[in-house]
């Protein structure tokens, strides 16, 4: 039952400081924006933004492994970190 306690005290950690990067993490601005400041569209647009989202995809895991995070705590930072990065399609 203590395991129990400690394992669940120690993923709502890995939670909370997740949750708090994820706003520092907005600072630059999105790939869709990106992509629409540089007026592209069509199959430009559509590469730039494969390629955004796969250095996103690489940066948000070096900051999840920077924050030792493991497990759900690493895919929920992953999977949100990614898609502030890329913004709302437009």
């Amino acid at each position: 039952m203590f395991r129990t306690r400690l394992t669940s005290a120690a993923a709502l950690t890995g939670l909370l400081l997740a949750a708090a990067s994820w706003s520092a993490h907005a600072a630059g601005p999105t790939c869709t924006a990106a992509a629409a400041e540089k007026k592209l569209s069509g199959a430009a647009k559509t590469s730039f933004l494969k390629k955004c989202e796969k250095d996103a995809g690489a940066s948000c895991d070096a900051q999840a492994a920077e924050k030792k995070l493991a497990g759900a705590a690493k895919t929920s930072f992953t999977k949100k970190c990614v898609k502030d990065a890329v913004g709302a399609a437009s």
